[in-house]
């Protein structure tokens, strides 16, 4: 324990950990990058692009109302591909060219964008793109702009400092002792208390933006490793998860950057392990589940009675999907795992019970299978009104988060004291659960099923979802041979396919209109980053450490060498492009469940640590990769710390204000086993075999 404390105090004397996790980037790099001000507005840049994209800018909302701005020295525009170097920062960015520095971040909480502009010229300028504006007016205090899809709001642009200015028709000139520039966003008298706010405590609201961000890193989650690499990757991608939990409708994590900053149930409890427990941030978690169950269906006539929202946004709600409800229910018992707090439980359980009574009344079948329609599952899409991967009306995922589901609603019934809802929904669990090893799994094929149509018969697609499915089975063996089989057939050294490339419905790149549309390839081919988290616990589970590991690393050089800075895409292509060797992100460039996904497999499998304090017990089970010979960290578990020191092939972990028994394992390496002799990556197979390329459209396709 004093080693750990020391640690601690180590990087706290080392002043800003995020100061020293700058990434550098060329202007042929040209990153993305985002923050968020936490409560309902983002920013989204690249590095040294001067063109924006249509989602490039600030987002308030899920409004764009601003698309770019540029800045300069007397009369001459600073060009950010001129820029001689740039750093993303995790609070901000800096930009330096011959003559001038220039420091771009966002507030905590208040819809606030500060440009701090240093230079030795005479005057500075900034002017606003107009894509996203209507009109613009110089008034006291600055020029105020009206957003197009805002209306009755402003963006008032101003200098940092409180010195006279000349309005430019799309921006304004001060003198360089105006320090640079503010934008405030809201009604006129808002925009002017916000500018006049930040003028006398500007420096202050920095300041506790960077210590909050550097908490995330240094009190929460510290990591100190002999491989660099790791410790800042980790760092990097804990913040950017960070960015994405919210207050914009009640307390949520956005799904995604750009164009999903809104709540989706499904995403959201996917995310939340990762996002939220396994980082210690267990009030953030129980207010997070207690706002939600708020949006539940509560009509008994609905069809989705029962259900929490698919999606919801400040336009409406859609309940159209099957697996958030379960994953809701699951969360909260895990919630109460990690942090021993029951209490919150007590003003969530109606909705609990309703979700799963409603269930059993609504969607049941007569062997307990939960029943739902073609775009359901997380496998949604849908063109035209046709689902690009129909698996209805029993998916295999859908069965394991229903068993789940019941499961941990039948423990939580216990503990208020509901038995004879917790025995018949134990009942309904174990009745799943026996019927389920003989209907889905094909045990010479070592494969289960991915889902059962309407009329009984299986699907025989070979897709991920399978690996979500273990707790169903009791053949160990089997589910190792399925463990060898996926990773095989759909884990490529860039991640996990959606579909085996044997299929013919295989689409090998996620983009490629020149012969189909890219919904065609979203779930039949293309890469999901968010399944890589199951399919490393799998491996891990088996011994095959090394084999997830070479995963987990190219995933961390993604978030510190590849796309937005610190941050895990939606999607990859399987296949890469013709001359390439690795393949194109694609889809959303921030992520949230691919973000929390590598950070619990982290947590909860490498270094083994999964709390039950409900039961009064910490397991530590680590699963050290050989290229980590060091390794020091903690994480907050109940009122308290876990602290964990590995060295030399040994563990030592102590508890520090946590009243539970710790159980700790020794470390087990990479473990020999004849049923993962010579296991490998999945290997592309040749471009010009599949179907999708049948027919070239001169013409790209489009939306």
């Amino acid at each position: 324990m004093v080693a750990s404390a020391a640690f601690a105090i180590s990087c706290n004397e080392a002043g800003y950990l995020t100061d020293n996790l700058g990434v550098k980037v060329t202007p042929e790099e040209n990153r993305e990058y985002s923050y968020t001000d936490k409560k309902a507005g983002y920013w989204y840049g690249t590095t040294h692009q001067e063109q924006t994209e249509w989602w490039s800018g600030w987002n308030m909302a899920k409004k764009r109302i601003l698309a770019d701005y540029t800045i300069g020295i007397n009369d001459e525009a600073l060009r950010r591909s001129e820029a001689l170097e740039c750093i993303v920062y995790p609070d901000r960015v800096e930009r330096d060219w011959a003559d001038a520095h220039e420091t771009f971040g966002l507030l905590d909480g208040k819809p606030v964008l500060y440009i701090d502009l240093e230079t030795a010229a005479d005057s500075i300028f900034c002017s606003l793109d107009m894509s996203h504006i209507e009109t613009a007016e110089a008034m006291e205090g600055g020029v105020f702009f009206a957003p197009r899809e805002a209306p009755g709001m402003k963006i008032m642009l101003a200098p940092a400092a409180d010195v006279p200015f000349r309005a430019l028709p799309e921006g304004i000139k001060a003198p360089s002792d105006a320090d640079g520039f503010i934008l405030a966003y809201g009604t006129e008298e808002e925009c002017q208390a916000l500018a006049a706010g930040f003028r006398t405590d500007g420096e202050r609201m920095k300041k506790e933006r960077k210590e909050r961000i550097n908490g995330l890193v240094t009190e929460y989650n510290p990591l100190k490793s002999n491989l660099p690499e790791l410790d800042n990757s980790l760092a990097w991608i804990t913040i950017t998860m960070d960015e994405l939990i919210t207050e914009q409708q009640g307390n949520g994590i956005y799904a995604v950057l750009p164009w999903f900053n809104e709540y989706w149930g499904r995403d959201m409890f996917i995310s939340m392990p990762g996002a939220c427990l396994v980082t210690g941030q267990f009030d953030v978690a129980k207010q997070i589940l207690k706002d939600f169950v708020k949006l539940q269906d509560t009509d008994p006539e609905s069809e989705t009675y029962g259900r929490i929202p698919n999606r919801a946004n400040l336009e409406g709600i859609l309940y159209n999907t099957t697996d958030g409800t379960p994953r809701l229910v699951i969360q909260a018992y895990e919630l109460a795992q990690y942090s021993g707090d029951t209490e919150f439980l007590h003003e969530i359980y109606p909705a609990i019970k309703m979700s799963i009574d409603a269930s059993i009344r609504n969607y049941t079948d007569s062997k307990g299978y939960l029943t739902h329609a073609d775009a359901d599952t997380w496998m949604d899409v849908k063109r035209n009104g046709i689902p690009g991967s129909p698996r209805g009306n029993r998916a295999n995922d859908i069965q394991a988060l229903w068993y789940g589901q019941l499961t941990a609603g039948s423990k939580i019934a216990a503990i208020m004291g509901d038995t004879g809802s917790a025995e018949e929904w134990s009942g309904l669990a174990q009745m799943l659960a026996s019927n389920f090893e003989s209907d889905y799994c094909d045990k010479e094929g070592s494969m289960i099923y991915d889902h059962l149509n309407a009329d009984g018969t299986p699907d025989l697609q070979f897709r991920p979802n399978q690996v979500y499915c273990f707790d169903l089975i009791n053949d160990a063996e089997f589910k190792q041979k399925v463990t060898r089989r996926v990773w095989e057939e759909l884990v490529y050294p860039w991640g996990v396919a959606s579909l085996a490339q044997w299929d013919k419905q295989f689409h090998p790149q996620h983009e490629n209109w020149h012969y189909y549309h890219k919904d065609d390839a979203y779930h039949n081919g293309t890469i999901w980053l968010w399944n890589n988290g199951m399919a490393m616990q799998r491996m891990i589970e088996y011994g095959q450490i090394e084999q997830a590991w070479e995963l987990f690393k190219n995933m961390n050089r993604q978030a510190l060498h590849e796309g937005a800075v610190g941050s895990l895409s939606e999607n990859a292509d399987a296949h890469p492009r013709e001359g390439k060797d690795w393949v194109k992100r694609s889809g959303t460039f921030l992520q949230a469940w691919s973000n929390a996904e590598h950070l619990r497999v982290w947590y909860q499998h490498f270094l083994g640590i999964r709390p039950d304090l409900l039961n009064g017990v910490i397991v530590v089970e680590p699963r050290i990769p050989a290229e980590i010979t060091s390794l020091e960290t903690s994480v907050k578990i109940g009122d308290g710390t876990l602290h964990y020191r590995y060295s030399d092939g040994k563990v030592d972990v102590r508890l520090e204000g946590i009243d539970a028994e710790l159980i700790v394992h020794e470390p087990a390496g990479q473990q020999d086993s004849p049923l993962f002799d010579g296991v490998g990556f999945c290997q592309p197979d040749p471009l010009d075999s599949y179907p999708c390329f049948a027919t070239y459209y001169e013409t790209a396709l489009t939306y």
